[in-house]
């Protein structure tokens, strides 16, 4: 097989089609600025009392929606069962009332209890509050009939949500002889707001999982993901809401206790403090001090064949809050996080004591700005005390477009001289040729450090058009040789990257098909002398998602590497340098999650480097009560290669035990045969307030010695207990 490429552009000739592609774009986006929808909140002096029934007069007296639209399957229809909302307000809280009508109440599908759950495949409701009205941001809530709560804030301008994100706020459901009903009560204390507005965006969606239907109340459109708040209604007749002080102390006490076969057990007391301080209803200043982050739930663990590091995500609280408005740039993807807050507090797989930290986030008019510094302590052998931070500033201009800078300063590791900076510029509309998504991206970064020598700089552009039936986008990013921000992920250096996509998604008239895939996708890599170094070409000939959600899939995958020097793919099996050329294949079938017992099989097969690879992925995902949801997973990589044979198996089981909303149970236990090591992580958390919480963790660890025994290698409990008192 072989590659020809045309010499890749510069710099400037880059910049230069850019503009000229923006000078012929921008003319031809119009603005289709209809008459938005609107619901009044009905003000009211008395608390609301959270069961999940809507019998209190306030309820009967407001006047909420009644209808919404359907989005899936048929668009612009009436939806096939009712929905009303009321929304009632106090200068404290905001109470939102459902009724979810239902024919069949007997067919409703609902698993999880548990607090974030992934609700994608049940019965949901799902809330969107735009509080700034500046179409870039918002919040999200949703609830199912059982209770389970999620929530999320607008990521990636309205594409994607970040559901890492935690907020205090209560909600009941109830299912009965006519449907199922929901009572969410939120505080206005956890969400930030302009405060010389009396309106909010506001939308509503709806899943009914059997019919496999999505209802809106506006957004009515494939095209549109519920976060992309320029589409929502307005909530009006919002009260000028009391903050009190605006003070939040949230105090925590932990119990740790360790044991190991290779130290004596200990036992560690400690005690964390985060103060809260709402200057603004849109400006807020956090200040902790030593920080604990126990509950945290650990990382799945995965199989790597590639060169390049993994990505794994942010799980810890006290960096989530704001997180979107540290997001940089359009189009980076994995290649380029240019701050990435898991460098902060773990190096090297190990947890570094975060002794103090604070932030500050908000917005003033149409500038958001985020800053955050943190001081690390010192652990033996590995890094002495370290003073980290970041401040991220986005200016807000036109309809829904942005421009900005991001700056971080110091190194984890203490390595002097250290800071990355640059700017980003992203053009979004909703509106390309009357009601299409279109956005632009370009950015760049320099980074410095003292030990750092050669090019340390990178820049990019991206162009997208994501919408329901044509998704296509076409980006380009130079990371240069010496780019490795401190603070960041850049997994690989020195390199041009490009990719193409372009995906084809018609919904058919046909009775049991629900809509077509055909996807491609083309990434190039090469050095910066112009040699290529990897490529990989996706294709999906047959793609289809049936009317019963499930989903069969096959994929043809032609894939390029080329080593410059030895690899080593797996324990003792070295792959040496030179050019590789193999061809992938892919079977993946995957069951309607709206049954009790569903699942996903995929089978990669074919040639690989200079031999032959089998990948096998199962899941399955046991539901049998609402109480009690079963997960299991399994991975087997099995290579025959010329430099050796290996295989990498990798199990993973949770048990989650789910009492009630606010009382679950988990317990993850995984084992690859790699590091052979199994490893448990049980989890309780019980809510007994919304402003606290009870944690008991328990984590062990066993070593298979191949011997037809096990070894005990180490357990760990944690107690921890955590309040917010609100001034």
């Amino acid at each position: 097989m072989k590659l020809f490429f045309r010499p890749i552009p510069t710099y400037m000739q880059i910049r230069f089609s850019f503009l000229l592609i923006l000078m012929g774009v921008l003319p031809k986006i119009l603005y289709a600025q209809g008459q938005r929808p609107v619901v009044n909140a009905f003000q009211i002096s008395e608390k609301i009392s959270l069961d999940g029934v809507l019998d209190e007069d306030e309820w009967k007296q407001a006047i909420g929606i009644d209808a919404l639209t359907m989005v899936e399957p048929e668009t612009g229809s009436k939806a096939s069962l009712r929905t009303t909302v009321k929304i009632l307000v106090d200068k404290s809280n905001i109470y939102l009332g459902v009724t979810c009508y239902e024919d069949d109440p007997g067919n409703i599908v609902s698993y999880s209890k548990a607090r974030d759950s992934d609700l994608r495949g049940e019965d949901y409701i799902k809330f969107v509050f735009d509080t700034y009205q500046d179409s870039r941001s918002g919040f999200i809530f949703a609830v199912n009939p059982y209770g389970s709560r999620y929530d999320a804030l607008v990521s990636r301008f309205g594409e994607s949500e970040n559901f890492n994100w935690d907020a205090v706020w209560s909600a009941k459901s109830r299912i009965h002889e006519k449907g199922w009903t929901a009572e969410i009560k939120i505080p206005v204390k956890t969400l930030s707001f302009d405060k010389n507005l009396n309106e909010w965006g506001f939308n509503i969606e709806r899943r009914i999982q059997r019919k496999l239907e999505l209802n809106r109340w506006t957004a009515i459109s494939n095209d549109i993901p519920i976060g992309q708040t320029n589409n929502a209604g307005l909530l009006t007749g919002l009260p000028a809401f009391n903050l009190g002080i605006g003070l939040i102390i949230r105090g925590s006490t932990n119990l740790d206790y360790n044991n190991s076969f290779e130290e004596a057990s200990k036992t560690e007391w400690n005690n964390s403090l985060d103060i809260t301080e709402r200057f603004t209803p849109d400006i807020s200043g956090q200040i902790t001090v030593n920080t604990d982050f126990a509950e945290t739930e650990v990382d799945s663990r995965r199989t790597n064949l590639t060169r390049f590091p993994l990505l794994y995500p942010e799980k810890r609280s006290f960096f989530l809050q704001g997180a979107d408005i540290y997001e940089f740039g359009f189009g980076l993807g994995h290649d380029i996080i240019p701050y990435f807050s898991r460098k902060i507090g773990l190096l090297k797989g190990q947890p570094i004591p975060l002794l103090v930290g604070g932030k500050l986030d908000g917005k003033v008019g149409n500038t958001n700005f985020g800053g955050l510094v943190t001081h690390m302590g010192k652990v033996d052998s590995l890094v002495n005390p370290t003073t980290l931070g970041v401040v991220r500033v986005k200016q807000n201009i036109w309809k829904e477009s942005s421009i900005g800078f991001l700056t971080t300063v110091g190194d984890p590791q203490g390595r002097p001289g250290s800071y990355t900076t640059g700017a980003d510029f992203t053009y979004k509309t909703s509106s390309f040729r009357g009601d299409k998504n279109f956005l632009i991206g370009v950015w760049g970064l320099i980074n410095s450090r003292d030990s750092l020598v050669g090019d340390k700089s990178t820049f990019g552009i991206a162009l997208d058009y994501p919408n329901d039936l044509w998704d296509i986008y076409a980006g380009y990013k130079r990371i240069g040789d010496a780019f490795d921000p401190s603070l960041g992920f850049v997994p690989r250096k020195g390199v041009n990257m490009y990719r193409l996509v372009v995906d084809y998604m018609p919904r058919p008239e046909i009775k049991l098909i629900r809509q077509f895939f055909f996807e491609s996708s083309y990434s190039l890599v090469t050095d910066l002398s112009n040699k290529w170094e990897s490529y990989r070409v996706f294709t999906a000939p047959v793609h289809f998602r049936l009317e019963s959600n499930d989903r069969f899939e096959f994929n043809l995958v032609p894939v390029g590497e080329q080593l410059t020097e030895p690899f080593e793919i797996a324990d003792g099996v070295i792959l040496q340098p030179g050019a590789y050329h193999w061809m992938r294949y892919r079977l993946e079938l995957e069951t309607a999650s709206k049954r009790k017992i569903n699942g996903e099989i995929t089978w990669w097969f074919g040639s690989f480097y200079n031999g032959t690879l089998d990948q096998i992925e199962l899941q399955l995902n046991v539901r049998p009560f609402s109480f009690l949801n079963l997960e299991f997973s399994f991975e087997r990589n099995i290579g025959f290669l010329p430099e050796g044979d290996f295989v990498q198996d990798l199990w993973a089981s949770r048990i989650l035990l789910n009492f009630s909303s606010d009382l679950q149970l988990s317990s993850f236990v995984q084992y690859d045969n790699e590091s052979r090591n199994l490893g448990t992580n049980s989890r309780l958390r019980w809510t007994f307030s919304p402003k606290g919480d009870l944690f008991v963790v328990y984590n062990h660890n066993m070593l298979d010695e191949l011997t037809d025994r096990w070894a005990y290698q180490s357990n760990q409990l944690i107690l921890k207990l955590t309040y917010a008192i609100w001034l």
